[in-house]
């Protein structure tokens, strides 16, 4: 088995990623709730670089886990892909979050609107890897 990664599949998807951090946490997304509960006004530049480094990261491991998945299985599906980032997601993002949230306690609130960021770029870029192949 020859590991193979579309890096153009890992640029597209993180930048998909970062657009929806955009529209997430905008006034027209959950920026009010998010900003009562945290108090964070300005995010500054140090947490949008982090952003795209981590979404870039995120994206990487992604193809990587797909492209293996599906070598293992000969299967390069659509499915195959949004399967390997649901599993990611839940295994990685949400049970991390969770787990800190509710030891810090952080608002249920908080972890669901986080969560759910964290799922829709999970799915959006395994979506992309998957349409662009791995």
């Amino acid at each position: 088995m020859e590991l193979t990664i579309n890096w153009l599949a890992v640029a597209v998807a993180t930048i998909i990623s970062v657009a929806i951090a955009y529209a997430w946490y905008s006034p027209k997304g959950f920026n009010d709730p998010w900003t009562k509960i945290t108090g964070v006004k300005k995010a500054g530049t140090t947490p949008l670089v982090l952003l795209f480094v981590t979404n870039f990261i995120t994206a990487l491991a992604l193809t990587t886990s797909i492209s293996i998945v599906a070598a293992y299985f000969n299967n390069d599906s659509i499915w195959l892909a949004l399967g390997v980032g649901f599993a990611l997601w839940m295994a990685f993002a949400a049970a991390t979050l969770l787990q800190h949230n509710a030891f810090e306690h952080k608002p249920y609130k908080l972890t669901l609107i986080n969560s759910g960021y964290e799922l829709t770029i999970f799915i959006a870029m395994a979506l992309a890897i998957g349409l662009m192949g791995n």
